[in-house]
């Protein structure tokens, strides 16, 4: 008995091929969970941007130039959704985030890279019934500092929360949960739709 290939099924169909439903193939689980809240999110943001975190005598550092664009993946058979962020208070920032939803688990996954955190920021969450409005999406990341210098190397848990609004108007709630402490917002973006 040999494997099958994990892009076909088992009849040697390809998962999500394009055909009559445009890829989106009757009971395979790799096709396309169009989510109609996700839908909501596509389109050029101006973001406003508190950090918690990296902000001194317990103020927070505002940015609020932020340009966020946000698309699907046509070559992923439109599956996720990519954010693009290039500036963060004046300066140059880029920021790739990848936003899904696994119909296999029926969760939301989301992963972010930028050119500040020497990592990749990983969230998988909960599997969910529907297509609710706040996605609530855990994580762990290994802390380079961020912290404070008594935090380096160990793993902490941490929680996006995106609220969805029909309205034009989103946030994306970052939370830490540092060793024997209770969970605390890091980092809040309210995304506002440009109409320009």
């Amino acid at each position: 008995m040999g494997w099958s290939r994990p892009d076909r099924d088992r009849g040697g169909r390809r998962y999500g091929s394009r055909g009559g439903d445009g890829g989106r193939a009757r009971g395979c689980p790799a096709a396309r969970a169009l989510s109609p809240p996700l839908e909501l999110l596509v389109g050029t943001w101006k973001a406003t941007k508190t950090n918690y975190v990296i902000g001194k005598d317990g103020r927070p550092v505002v940015s609020g130039d932020i340009t966020v664009k946000v698309r699907w993946l046509t070559k992923t058979g439109n599956r996720y959704l990519q954010e693009t962020t290039a500036r963060l208070g004046g300066r140059p920032y880029h920021r790739i985030g990848v936003l899904g939803f696994s119909n296999i688990d029926k969760r939301h996954e989301w992963t972010t890279f930028d050119n500040v955190t020497p990592q990749a920021m990983t969230y998988r969450g909960e599997a969910v019934e529907g297509h609710p409005k706040v996605l609530s999406i855990p994580g762990q990341f290994t802390d380079p500092g961020m912290l404070g210098p008594e935090y380096v190397g160990k793993a902490i848990p941490m929680r996006t929360v995106i609220t969805i609004s029909p309205k034009g108007r989103h946030t994306l709630d970052m939370y830490f949960t540092p060793p024997g402490q209770q969970e605390r917002l890091a980092d809040r973006v309210v995304y506002t739709r440009r109409t320009d």
